[in-house]
């Protein structure tokens, strides 16, 4: 058999992969759905495979179910043949998994291509001899766009089903239950999400309180850090995932070890200097991370203030401005939900509540994300441990809300609830007790000062 013209070459495991792929990537499906044929697989059960696929994609724009395959296959009157394809369809199953679908994807598709680009040159003889150079130009042309992405839009009046019914943003949840009912289930592919707060109010622990949100949901975590080199970023996700503050973390490594071991998820943390790379910088490495097999389903840089814009631009506002611009490309691009944070002003220290009028240098920041969030701890709040978290910008859902929280960062503690919860209510009472105090602390400086003024007239 002509090796050539047939997938005999790449071997037995590499067409089952792309079997695999077939049948649950649809993208795929659709963008070689045209190029693809039956006989190019070597064995006669990969072919019928090949063939309901396509045959039942045709009739549903779908691609078959394990049911429709098992439905199918019994009406095979060949023993041998039936027996060949349930045996195809288990190996299928054990590589649904498989972390090296890109690498597949890319060297069938161009396996494809060149079947077809060679089917063009055999036809065009027939045509040079008659002279037919438009019947040429023809075959070549669509032979050279033949593998392109079938996905051209969102059809309104054909994509009822989908729209109504399957879920347009996969989410990936915060740690906290009432921002993600805001946000409709947390932040999804391509998006991103902003913590804004003044120096040393919790940005960098309230990111890696998401991160840990995501790895407790079983997911991978690639964690960008500008400022805390990355040993000391481990010891705050030591911290979150054992309540041991970090200075203490290593007189209890046995609770550490523990503690790690039970995380589903992973994570790898990342630390660049400030100021010394830019998205692309970023980007690069990304990929780096994923030709070693480490897929990140999360994204998180602290914080982007820190990175430099690829084009340097004249004042910093607007350097900023292409800097977020640039991350949210990044999201996009790898479709990954990407959090990062945001310096405010200096006056925002003694603010209640941060609005979007308080966000340090670029309001660029703000058009650009998806999702902002502000946490405001004066200096009292810090003596109690309380915050606000209030919601900026939101394109999911309501914004100018804001939300009770305790904060205590020698634990690892970002607690952010919602004001009618009984937890809320308690936070909202020692946020008021805190007024309190201050309150009575002021008042007796003053009677004092008045007390000691009196004495002095007398």
């Amino acid at each position: 058999m002509d090796k050539i013209g047939t997938l005999e070459k790449f071997g037995p495991e590499f067409q089952i992969k792309v079997l695999t792929l077939l049948i649950s990537d649809i993208p795929f499906l659709q963008q070689t759905f045209d190029i693809i044929d039956p006989s190019s697989f070597e064995s006669n059960s990969r072919k019928w495979i090949v063939e309901l696929i396509l045959e039942y994609y045709t009739k549903y724009k779908k691609s078959p179910t394990a049911l429709v395959f098992k439905e199918e296959a019994e009406k095979i009157q060949s023993d041998v043949l039936k027996v060949s394809v349930y045996n195809e369809l288990k190996k299928i199953s054990n590589h649904l998994s498989d972390k090296d679908a890109e690498y597949v994807k890319d060297k069938f598709l161009q396996f494809c291509k060149n079947q077809t680009l060679k089917d063009a040159i055999l036809q065009s003889v027939t045509f040079l001899e008659h002279e037919n150079y438009d019947a040429i130009k023809k075959v070549v042309d669509e032979a050279m766009s033949a593998g392109l992405e079938r996905n051209y839009g969102h059809d309104w009046k054909k994509d009822i089903e989908k729209r109504l019914f399957e879920d347009p943003r996969k989410t990936i949840e915060t740690p906290w239950e009432c921002v993600n009912k805001v946000m409709d289930g947390g932040l999804a592919g391509g998006e991103l999400g902003i913590i804004v707060s003044p120096a040393g109010a919790g940005k960098s622990w309230t990111l890696t309180a998401i991160g840990a949100a995501a790895m407790r949901a079983g997911k991978k975590v690639l964690h960008f850090t500008l400022e805390l080199n990355d040993n000391y970023t481990g010891l705050r996700y030591d911290t979150l995932f054992t309540g041991i503050e970090p200075a203490e973390l290593k007189n209890h490594y046995d609770i550490v070890k523990k503690a790690v071991d039970g995380v589903s998820g992973e994570i790898i943390i990342k630390y660049f200097p400030c100021k010394t790379i830019n998205s692309h910088s970023l980007l690069a490495h990304i990929k780096q991370m994923e030709s070693i097999g480490f897929i990140p389903d999360l994204l998180i840089v602290d914080y982007a203030d820190l990175l430099r814009s690829h084009d340097k631009a004249e004042a910093r506002y607007l350097e900023l401005g292409a800097i977020y611009e640039e991350l949210r490309s990044i999201a996009g691009e790898l479709y990954l939900p990407c959090w990062s944070a945001s310096q405010s002003q200096r006056s925002s220290i003694s603010e209640k509540i941060i609005m979007a009028d308080k966000i340090a240098e670029s309001y660029n920041k703000i058009m650009t994300a998806d999702f902002v969030m502000s946490l405001s701890r004066t200096a009292d709040d810090k003596q109690m441990n309380t915050a606000r978290a209030h919601i900026i910008k939101n394109r999911f859902g309501p914004d100018a809300i804001t939300f009770p929280a305790m904060i205590n960062v020698m634990k690892g503690v970002i607690d952010i609830f919602d004001e009618n919860s009984s937890q809320g209510i308690q936070a909202q009472k020692a946020m008021n007790n805190s007024d309190n105090i201050v309150k009575k602390m002021l008042h007796k400086k003053l009677t004092d000062s008045l007390t000691t003024d009196t004495s002095i007239i007398g």
